[in-house]
């Protein structure tokens, strides 16, 4: 299967051929029917298959041109080109989304049904021309993805949640619980991962706050990245990971396999969902358990939403300090309510008071990253847990981007601001040798 690759297109490219599909509909249709029967007639599906990329394309370019010379098919050099493609596509790939999926620009594709298909561009939602003939037509897309990543879908099973051969996040309901046709989220990632550099160029998050933020890492610091859905807390905590020394063992737990740290002393653990049998499921808190008996240095857990929000805490209390996680949650306030609501859930005969102080012991710091309005995402906060008081758990902002105006365009400006407080972790940075100035923590930077 031909995933993520092909030449990089422009958007005008794949919405060309799409407008072109639209002017010739009922012609191209037809002529796509009959030659796929001619070359199921004519080629060995079995020999194909087990041929390289590269050769299985030629032949079947080669098969499908014969096949358009020999009938009556009234066809320009362009639209010959374009029924060629997609019958390729069509056969062995991801037939119309193969060009959305070689365009390097789209980072999500979202399938609403056969007729509506959707991408985000530069951190903007834009429907495309790219349309199936049929839900017919996206279900044999969608069982292609998944019987290639081992998984199944259908009436009985009308979910699935895996990672494609390229790494990206695949997600799919069909019907009869997609009323109408079967919805598909695609998150991709690109070919080179985002350096802490890329997000200073980009203005996700200024110099004098990424020094902060690596010298929280090397100095132990347990991290929180929270931030709501796409607000790229996966793509912070992979840049984060970066800075951790490349002597500690690292073990990482996800739901889908999206970190792609650079260290040598790695282990990847990815969750495993029931086989048709209802059997064999293994969740991010057996996960989590299993590897508090791996001697790990860190522990680097790609989301917490439930039960296992307990055993990380316990981790970061007993040896593997330093370790990172991200949380759904729109502010720092918001993610310390949701690890009181995932302890409870885990532990539920524990009392609120306990709860908070384990909270409070095992946390240090709250990064918070948010989507904004124009597309744009940023590190809208850094906040510091304190302790507890009263039974309340107690925090400090260090940081926090303050928005000043909005654009005509939907550009958001405002600025990078240090709240004057100074962390108490500055101790901890001493310790480890890092030293930063404490104008680091008087600085304003507008965006």
């Amino acid at each position: 299967m031909r995933i993520g690759r092909g030449r990089s297109i422009r958007n005008s490219d794949s919405e060309r051929d799409a407008n072109l599909s639209t002017r010739n509909k009922e012609k191209m249709r037809a002529y796509k029917r009959e030659l796929r029967e001619l070359v199921n007639q004519n080629i060995s599906f079995e020999e194909v298959a087990t041929a390289s990329e590269k050769e299985r394309t030629l032949k079947l370019d080669k098969t499908i041109r014969a096949l358009i010379a020999k009938g009556s098919f009234h066809l320009s050099r362009r639209e010959q080109d374009l029924l060629v493609k997609q019958l390729i596509d069509d056969m062995f790939g991801l037939g119309p989304l193969e060009p959305l999926v070689a365009d390097p620009a789209v980072s999500d594709i979202m399938i609403n049904g056969p007729k509506h298909i959707f991408v985000e561009r530069g951190g903007k939602l834009m429907q495309t021309n790219v349309t199936f003939e049929d839900n017919e037509e996206l279900m044999t897309v969608i069982e292609r993805i998944v019987t290639a990543v081992g998984r199944r879908v259908d009436e009985s099973s009308p979910m699935v949640d895996a990672r494609m051969q390229d790494g990206s996040r695949f997600n799919a309901i069909i019907p009869p619980l997609a009323i109408d046709g079967a919805a598909v989220s695609i998150r991709r990632f690109g070919t080179r991962p985002i350096l802490w550099e890329d997000l200073i160029r980009f203005k996700s998050c200024p110099a004098p706050f990424m020094e902060v933020l690596k010298g929280a890492v090397q100095s132990k610091l347990n991290t929180i990245i929270s931030g709501g859905t796409g607000s790229g807390k996966t793509t912070l905590l992979n840049v984060l990971s970066a800075f951790i020394p490349d002597h500690e063992r690292i073990i990482t737990i996800e739901d889908s396999a999206e970190l792609r740290l650079q260290q040598d002393h790695l282990i990847r653990l990815e969750t495993r969902a029931a086989n048709q049998e209802g059997k064999g499921a293994v969740n991010q808190r057996d996960l989590v358990k299993n590897c508090l008996r791996m001697r790990p240095d860190r522990v680097i857990l790609g989301e917490i939403r439930g039960g296992e929000a307990v055993d990380m805490l316990t981790a970061m209390n007993t040896g593997c300090a330093g370790s990172l996680a991200t949380v759904h949650a729109n502010n720092p306030q918001d993610a310390l309510a949701r690890f009181e609501t995932m302890v409870s859930i885990g532990m539920p005969n524990m009392s609120d008071k306990v709860i908070r102080e384990t909270i409070a012991r095992a946390l240090d710091i709250i990064v918070q990253q948010a989507r904004l309005s124009d597309g744009t995402r940023r590190v809208t906060a850094l906040t510091e847990i304190t302790g507890i008081e009263d039974g309340v758990i107690t925090t400090q902002d260090i940081f926090e981007f303050e928005r000043t105006d909005v654009l005509a365009d939907g550009t958001v400006k405002g600025k990078f601001q240090a709240t004057g407080r100074r962390p108490r972790f500055m101790s901890r940075f001493g310790s480890y040798g890092i030293q930063l100035s404490p104008s680091l923590f008087e600085f304003e930077m507008p965006v």
